[in-house]
């Protein structure tokens, strides 16, 4: 890990953290940051030994501030086209993770860092978190999903009010809102809580947290019988597996189950 690297990644046992160091630009996303996160969170997705994430930003005062407005100014609608379409794949393939992504907000998440939230599992807030689009105030709009994903977490006129006015969402209404599940947390608290919930999920069965992941990520957008569909058939999958028989069995020798790595997939490396 060096420390002027745009993204920083740690290991700490099955929990891998993924931090944006961009503090001088308020971990601000360009080209380079998207990349190297999607680089970091699929790296960890596809290493078996790896069953939870955890995403925040460097310092006190920013989990990320958005797009990176030096790299956009000047750009031509081709050319913009392409950079929004690159980051809403890039946030799209985070969202579609097998193992939870937790965003740990530390301060202002806006623009593309409120949208970076949306399209993790779940966020963690401290008490001085800020979050908004307020894209529309500098002649923009949200491009990487914010248009999408933010009615679909708190309502359509909530989130057109936030987007149409640029006004920002403290911790506590965000979490009044359903943004998150966690009641907000102290600063110093921020990063021993949202590790304790990834080390939590990762005691868990892997290919359950998995398993579960998936059908999430199916019904979001599939009709209720489809999703059924998929949830039956993952279900039936876990039922059968070994991973529940160890489950159950703990369950009834009253000790806590010793899951192992799940295998990895065909063309990925043990």
């Amino acid at each position: 890990m060096t420390p002027s690297e745009s993204v920083l990644v740690e290991w700490s046992g099955p929990v891998t953290i993924v931090t944006v160091n961009r503090p001088e630009a308020y971990n601000a996303l360009n080209a380079e940051v998207l990349s190297r996160l999607r680089a970091a969170v699929l790296d960890a997705d596809a290493d078996p030994a790896v069953r939870a994430v955890v995403v925040t930003g460097s310092g006190e005062k920013a989990f990320c501030a958005g797009a990176d407005l030096k790299e956009l100014a000047g750009m031509g609608a081709d050319r913009a086209h392409e950079t929004l379409r690159t980051g809403q794949r890039i946030l799209r393939d985070i969202e579609r993770a097998t193992v939870p992504v937790i965003a740990a907000v530390n301060g202002v998440a806006l623009g593309g860092g409120f949208e970076l939230v949306l399209a993790s599992t779940f966020p963690v807030l401290s008490t001085g978190a800020s979050l908004g689009l307020p894209e529309s105030g500098l002649g923009l709009m949200p491009g990487y999903g914010g248009t999408q994903r933010l009615p679909r977490a708190i309502g359509a006129p909530a989130a057109a009010h936030l987007m149409l006015t640029g006004a920002r969402l403290d911790a506590q209404r965000a979490y009044r809102l359903g943004l998150t599940p966690i009641p907000p947390v102290a600063p110093a608290d921020l990063m021993s809580t949202a590790t304790a919930l990834a080390e939590k999920i990762a005691a868990q069965g892997p290919i359950a947290v998995r398993s579960i992941l998936t059908a999430l990520e199916c019904g979001r957008d599939a009709g209720l019988d489809a999703g059924l569909q998929m949830e039956t058939g993952l279900a039936a999958l876990a039922v059968a597996g070994a991973e529940s028989d160890e489950g159950i069995t703990a369950f009834l020798e009253r000790r806590p189950p010793r899951f192992t790595d799940p295998a990895p997939s065909p063309g990925e490396s043990a």
